[in-house]
């Protein structure tokens, strides 16, 4: 389902509620999910423990993309005096290098965001056990998250549930 569509449908549920619960008071609460995946402590500790799990990797493509240019500028500055031949079976070897060094790097991304997206899954598992939690403990009629566009400082538990994944709740 769309943002949009989740907006729409939100407002219609709270509508609905309102009218339902016309009596009653209704509890709203919004979490901002972005932040807290910024800003909690696993968050951030998720991003050093990504660097340094990569950190040989990128180092190690860094110095091969180093090496490829400065051998692409050694045959540039000798192609005037090579044979044609020569010139030619660097040129090839030289563009064989550059497509194994682009498909590293490549594989390189890809891992790394594949266990981004591993790390910010398990924050975010976390965080939403901590939102049903409150919303239990707390008597909440309605949270969302994300997909909102705008919500008052009243509403809003990001914070908490940010305190709660640093405190290991």
């Amino acid at each position: 389902m769309t943002t949009s569509l989740k907006t729409l449908a939100a407002v219609a549920v709270l509508a609905c509620a309102t009218t339902v619960v016309a009596a009653q008071e209704l509890k709203i609460g919004y979490v901002n999910g972005e932040r807290v995946l910024r800003e909690s402590n696993q968050a951030k500790a998720a991003q050093t423990k990504l660097e340094a799990e990569f950190k040989k990797r990128e180092t190690e493509i860094n110095d091969t993309g180093n090496k490829l240019r400065a051998a692409a500028e050694k045959l540039e500055k000798d192609a005037p005096t090579l044979s044609e031949t020569e010139r030619t079976r660097r040129q090839r070897e030289l563009a064989e290098q550059d497509r194994d060094f682009q498909r590293k790097r490549r594989e390189l991304m890809e891992d790394f965001n594949q266990r981004k997206n591993e790390e910010l899954a398990s924050i975010s598992e976390r965080a939403t056990r901590i939102i049903r939690q409150l919303a239990d403990s707390e008597k909440y009629d309605l949270i969302l998250q994300d997909g909102v566009f705008a919500a008052s400082a009243r509403v809003d538990m990001t914070k908490r549930v940010i305190d709660a994944l640093n405190n290991g709740k």
